[in-house]
């Protein structure tokens, strides 16, 4: 079990709704990986299935994260957020502003600034970032209990872009949530992730394009398991020599005897 904004959850991984084949597509996987937590927008667009895909969340016992998504303004995620805590009845947000449109990176300025205003009108912030530690303190002073870091552009695929950069993150902030969203695109970078400590990790791309998007979800489950088991068993250093795993002291030795 893990707290997360003031409830408990089982399962680490937070799952996108967009781009699935269908809302049943999208049943399975939220069945299959066992997640308790999907992010939301009021900004989704779909083609005859809206009130389908509406129902079929609210029928499911699994917590809402809205999200701001597509915001390019102070105003506008504040707005936006207003919104969706009327239509979801959660103080949560997942605070998105769009700063740069080929790699889609949050503005850091707008992003400090619509949290600070927020956190003061009683939301729960879940501010989507880069790895940039400046950034990560701003939002901290603001008063974010919960940072959601990059690992690389969204939808890129690419995994952990600047490992050294995330690992300092989670150093810094022992006592802050820090969820990794965007760039993760193989359960093995889900994995390794949580293996530095990270609390949860947040997909969508990679589960709702795969061939088999409920099988992609539950592989991506158990790697974050297995990534958190491992980071809470502790991991073994890395060396740069090697070290015989069977050690000299105490190996019987025999001496062969001497032939007449």
């Amino acid at each position: 079990m893990w707290q997360l904004g003031g409830k408990n959850f089982s399962s680490r991984l937070v799952l996108g709704t967009s781009r699935y084949r269908s809302p049943e597509n999208l049943r399975e996987a939220i069945t299959r990986s066992g997640i308790e937590i999907v992010t939301v927008s009021l900004r989704r667009q779909a083609a005859g299935d809206g009130n389908k895909f509406w129902d079929l969340l609210r029928e499911m016992n699994i917590a809402f994260l809205p999200n701001t998504a597509n915001c390019r303004s102070v105003q506008e995620a504040i707005t936006t957020a207003h919104m969706a805590r009327e239509v979801f009845k959660t103080n949560w947000i997942k605070l998105e502003t769009v700063g740069d449109e080929y790699t889609l990176a949050p503005d850091p300025f707008a992003l400090v600034e619509a949290a600070r205003i927020l956190i003061a009108d009683g939301f729960e912030v879940f501010p989507y970032t880069t790895e940039d530690l400046v950034v990560a303190e701003r939002l901290v002073a603001a008063g974010c209990k919960i940072l959601m870091p990059w690992a690389a552009p969204i939808g890129s695929g690419q995994g952990i872009a600047n490992a050294q950069a995330l690992k300092t993150l989670r150093a810094r902030f022992p006592e802050t949530t820090l969820i990794i969203d965007a760039g993760i695109g193989a359960p093995s970078h889900a994995a390794q992730v949580m293996e530095m400590g990270y609390d949860a990790v947040m997909l969508n791309t990679a589960i709702a394009l795969a061939d088999d998007a409920p099988k992609m979800a539950q592989a991506f489950a158990r790697a974050i398991e297995a990534g958190r088991m491992g980071y809470e068993a502790g991991l073994m250093p890395r060396r740069d020599f090697a070290e015989p795993s069977t050690p000299t002291l105490g190996t019987p030795f025999w001496k062969e005897e001497k032939r007449a």
